[in-house]
């Protein structure tokens, strides 16, 4: 009889635990693009749960700067007609997207984190998340150019 008493102590317990609501987390990163074509250019920040954002843009883009986000793998660029999207890194060491041909991107959608540069991207050995701007050596992600 005290085994069955303790067990419907127990599942009272967890009855009540579950019925607590999970909580909101409200830390979406926020994504900071910059559009370039030719000799204009236009930024938008965007936050980096999945909604998509028009640009309301008509510059045919060439090359957009994405200094804190891993842009090319967790946002999907619409563009208008066919146009291929290549990483690449300028020379101030800031992460790029070429986009060829030159084309006006219509919307935006950002989704998932990344970790900030000189942060831990493995923490106990486990994995934190892709670099934002660089790579992962010796567990801290670690800046494409160093400004030397």
């Amino acid at each position: 009889m005290k085994y069955f008493a303790t067990l419907a102590s127990a599942l009272s317990l967890l009855a009540s635990a579950s019925a607590i609501p999970m909580e909101q987390r409200d830390d979406v990163q926020t994504v900071h693009l910059t559009f370039h074509g030719g000799p204009a250019e236009y930024s938008l920040a965007i936050p980096a749960d999945g909604s998509v954002h028009a640009t309301n843009n008509a510059i045919a883009v060439n090359i957009i700067d994405a200094p804190d986000y891993n842009a090319l793998y967790q946002c999907q660029f619409q563009t208008q007609g066919d146009a291929t999207l290549v990483s690449s890194i300028s020379s101030t060491g800031v992460n790029q997207i070429l986009v060829g041909p030159p084309a006006p991107i219509t919307s935006v959608s950002c989704q998932g984190m990344c970790v900030a540069t000189w942060s831990d991207c493995y923490r106990d050995g486990q994995y934190v998340g892709p670099c934002c701007a660089g790579y992962c050596a010796a567990n801290k992600c670690r800046p494409w150019v160093y400004p030397f």
